[in-house]
């Protein structure tokens, strides 16, 4: 059986990670530079690990943990307070985004950010639907990862000239369905599920990104699929990849 030292030393921990990135804000906005944002790496390749270990394990950061694979994430949550995820995209024992998607479920108060060597517009548009705080690729610098990382802490948003903030501007943006082919008679909201099918999104994917439940994308689905004569899923993202909706 558990100790009530145990118990309390979990207690504690559990309490610092919900409230820790609200008082350190706090702290921050009145003037205290010294507090410090923990940081959990997560990547499959040790190099990558170490360097990123070396590039952050400064103030205002401190490394808590840098693990290869989602299973260890998860366990480092449970048991060190964390504020920001660094993932990879590709993890040994599964996929990141499957990670992001847990993390943003169970520890909603922690950001996670994706580095990933992959520009693919399906993974950025998927990291952005599971609330992801931004996408960064590999091939950024290290100062625009660190500046990048700082803006995320401190609670703000993707910058505008990130590249997932740009794949968010063509999910969330309301089609003007008068400039539509007269072959895609389409409400704007089905035009923009539309827009989310072509990105690769799941029905719960495109369901979080537009806040609706997802029998409501279901029915929109079937309806793209019938007013465009669609076969199936591929067939309409080809199709609204030629009718120029995605620009």
């Amino acid at each position: 059986m558990r100790s009530f030292s145990g118990l309390l030393n979990v207690s504690r921990v559990l309490l610092n990670t919900r409230f820790s990135k609200k008082c350190k804000n706090s702290l921050r906005s009145q003037g205290h530079q010294n507090v410090v944002w923990n940081v959990l790496i997560v990547d499959d390749h040790e190099v990558s690990r170490v360097g990123l270990r070396l590039l952050l394990d400064t103030a205002p950061f401190h490394v808590v943990a840098s693990v290869a694979n989602s299973s260890e994430a998860v366990e480092c949550l449970e048991t060190h307070p964390v504020d920001l995820v660094l993932t990879d995209i590709q993890l040994s024992d599964g996929s990141g985004l499957r990670l992001l998607e847990q993390i943003r479920r169970s520890h909603p108060e922690v950001s996670v950010v994706v580095f990933s060597a992959y520009e693919n517009p399906t993974y950025i548009a998927r990291a952005a639907a599971l609330g992801a705080a931004d996408y960064l690729l590999k091939t950024i610098s290290s100062t625009t990862l660190l500046d990048t990382l700082k803006n995320i802490a401190t609670g703000n948003s993707a910058d505008s000239e990130s590249i997932m903030y740009l794949i968010q501007q063509t999910m969330q943006e309301t089609v003007d369905v008068g400039m539509l082919p007269a072959d895609f008679p389409l409400t704007a909201r089905e035009a923009q599920v539309l827009r989310h099918i072509a990105l690769g999104l799941s029905n719960k994917e495109i369901a979080k990104s537009l806040l609706i439940s997802i029998e409501t994308v279901k029915e929109h689905v079937q309806h793209v699929l019938r007013k465009i004569n669609a076969a199936d899923r591929t067939d309409a993202a080809v199709r609204a990849i030629k009718s120029g909706i995605m620009t």
